[in-house]
C-alpha cells in the first residue's frame, strides 16, 4: 500500500506522453473510451491523443497531479466555471492535433459526448464548485491507494474552502469508490447512443 503521507506532483509538460500512455491503459476498456473509439484495433492509439489533449486542457485551465514521477496515477482538476471545452480553450489545448490523431467519426462522437456531459453539469452545479475531470491509475498497481493519494489533498483542500466537488462517471464499478469519499449520486442517465449509465454525483464540503 502506498503511503499516504508521501506527497503528490504537479504533473509537466514533458510527462504528457508517458501519462497518457498510462490512462490509455487505464481506461482502454472504459464505457466512455469504448464508445467514442469502439474499434479495438486503434483504440489503444487514438486513445493516448485523446489524453493528451485533456491533459493540456487540464494544464492550461486547472491542475494535474501525480502520484509521483513513476506516474502509478493522474487525476485532473478543473474550476467549474472551466469545465466546459469551448472552441477557443480547445485551439489553445491542441484541437488540431487530437482532430488529426482521433478522425472524423470519433472526432464526432467526443463532441455529441461531451455536449452531453456538460449539459447534465450545468444542470447540477451552476455555482461555484471543483470538478474532478478525471482520474485514472495504471491498472496494475489497482487497490493500492493510489487513487486515494490523488483524491484526499484536493478534498481537504476544498472543505477548507468551504467549495463542493462534481464529477461524472460512465463506470458503474466506480460509483462505490467515489462514494467512499463522500460522493452522492444526483442522477443517472442512459445517453443518447450508448449503451451505459451516466452517473452524476457531487460531495458537499465537510466542516
Amino acid at each position: 500500500m502506498v503511503e499516504q503521507s508521501e506527497a503528490i506532483i504537479r504533473l509537466s509538460k514533458e510527462q504528457i506522453g508517458p501519462a497518457s500512455e498510462m490512462l490509455t491503459r487505464a481506461f482502454l476498456n472504459d464505457p466512455k473510451l469504448t464508445s467514442i473509439i469502439p474499434d479495438e484495433q486503434t483504440r489503444g492509439e487514438k486513445g493516448k491523443h485523446l489524453f493528451a489533449f485533456e491533459l493540456r486542457y487540464g494544464l492550461n485551465y486547472g491542475r494535474v497531479y501525480a502520484t509521483s514521477s513513476n506516474l502509478e496515477g493522474v487525476a485532473v482538476w478543473l474550476s467549474g466555471d472551466r469545465s466546459e471545452i469551448t472552441l477557443w480553450r480547445a485551439m489553445r489545448s491542441g484541437g488540431f492535433a487530437l482532430q488529426k490523431g482521433l478522425g472524423k467519426e470519433a472526432m464526432e462522437r467526443l463532441t455529441l459526448f461531451s455536449d452531453q456531459v456538460d449539459s447534465y453539469h450545468k444542470k447540477h452545479v451552476p455555482s461555484r464548485h471543483c470538478y474532478l475531470f478525471f482520474i485514472g491509475v495504471d491498472p496494475h498497481l489497482h487497490g493500492k491507494g493510489f487513487g486515494g493519494k490523488l483524491i484526499r489533498p484536493m478534498l481537504e483542500r476544498m472543505d477548507g474552502e468551504q467549495m463542493a466537488c462534481y464529477l461524472n462517471t460512465q463506470n458503474e464499478k466506480n460509483i462505490g469508490l467515489y462514494e467512499h469519499f463522500g460522493f452522492t449520486v444526483v442522477e443517472q442517465v442512459r445517453l443518447p447512443g450508448t449503451d451505459f449509465l451516466h452517473t452524476c454525483m457531487i460531495r458537499k464540503p465537510r466542516s
